[in-house]
């Protein structure tokens, strides 16, 4: 077994890339931003805000800078008034759009499996149940 040392990249410490790879893109929104601008392209704070109802604005601009500082996210102002900025993916914020789609049909398998578990099921039937499933696939 390697040792696990520990390394730092813009103020995160770390002990694994999947790790940092987590701390990068992980969360409530990240994911999701990066999903939307990766598969429609540029858009406009308000659009991205319009496509994720329940983000507030604070926190939708929290996430747009860290993907902006950790590289991932490309940020045009226009000298424009009033203001204009669009928000896409870096060259290599496009490199993590295989993932999100591995993410996505993961997310579609997730959705089937457990969609047949009506939601009013007590968690220890749906337990039951989800692992009655997992011996009949084996």
């Amino acid at each position: 077994m390697t040792e696990c040392n520990r390394k730092e990249i813009h103020g995160r410490e770390y002990y694994c890339t999947v790790e940092l790879t987590l701390n990068v893109i992980g969360g409530k929104w990240k994911p999701i931003i990066l999903f939307h601008l990766g598969n429609v392209g540029t858009k406009r704070f308000g659009q991205l805000k319009q496509m994720m109802p329940n983000i507030t604005q604070k926190m939708l601009t929290q996430q747009l800078r860290e993907l902006e500082h950790d590289g991932l996210v490309h940020r045009k102002v226009y000298a424009e008034v009033p203001p204009k900025v669009e928000y896409s993916l870096s060259d290599f914020g496009r490199t993590i759009m295989p993932v999100m789609q591995n993410l996505c049909r993961w997310g579609q398998s997730y959705e089937e499996k457990f969609r047949i578990a009506p939601a009013s099921m007590a968690e220890a039937e749906r337990e039951q149940l989800f692992l009655r499933q997992e011996g009949g696939n084996q």
